[in-house]
């Protein structure tokens, strides 16, 4: 009996991630009231009673995708390599910007919807919006967390200003890539990104040391 359990074990994860990404193609076109159960069953080629046995209703199938799309995000900017043991900082700055852009690369999906959730308001809060404020709020701290070990000349309050002009920043030129499309070269933006956060963390120290 064994086998037949993990054989369909394997038959609805592999129908759930195709459902996935389905809805994360919809979604990543369409935003969060273009995406219908119909068009990913359409999209995936199940049925609309495979997608509800999975997910109890559009709103978790999409807090499903930025869930999802955030792990894989995580994953590739979280797996960056300092380019050497007496890299400069402007170089391990850099080397973390590059490593978060080629994830907005690799897996852009969880930003631009969850963007697009933020902006919008809802007489109702849906719970693919609530995913992406969580999905936030770990970055925010994985970036803070960073920025302590690495800017140890300022205090937890300035450290977390810098946390938050990064985020910003990053979003700006994320929206900049999404709207002028090829005419914004990314990666490069994001090491310019890296000479900026170093300024403000300059400018952060001076006005810790003066006040």
């Amino acid at each position: 009996m064994a086998e037949p359990r993990r054989r369909k074990s394997k038959n609805g994860e592999e129908s759930r991630q195709k459902i996935l990404d389905a809805a994360t193609e919809i979604a990543g076109e369409r935003g969060y009231d273009g995406t219908s159960i119909a068009l990913v069953s359409e999209r995936s080629g199940l049925p609309a009673s495979s997608i509800y046995w999975h997910f109890k209703d559009k709103d978790a199938l999409l807090a499903a995708v930025i869930e999802r799309s955030f792990g894989r995000w995580l994953a590739g900017a979280g797996a960056w390599v300092p380019p050497r043991e007496d890299a400069t900082r402007l170089e391990l700055v850099a080397a973390m910007m590059q490593q978060t852009a080629k994830a907005l690369f690799d897996a852009p999906h969880f930003l631009r919807l969850g963007l697009m959730l933020t902006l919008e308001r809802r007489p109702e809060e849906v719970s693919a919006r609530t995913m992406f404020l969580q999905t936030r709020d770990e970055a925010y701290r994985r970036t803070v967390a960073s920025y302590t070990s690495l800017f140890t000349e300022l205090d937890s309050s300035a450290v977390r200003q810098l946390a938050t002009f990064t985020m910003a920043m990053a979003d700006g030129l994320f929206i900049a890539a999404e709207v002028d499309g090829e005419g914004i070269d990314l990666l490069s933006q994001f090491e310019t990104l890296a000479a900026a956060v170093l300024g403000a963390a300059e400018h952060l120290a001076r006005s810790n040391y003066s006040s």
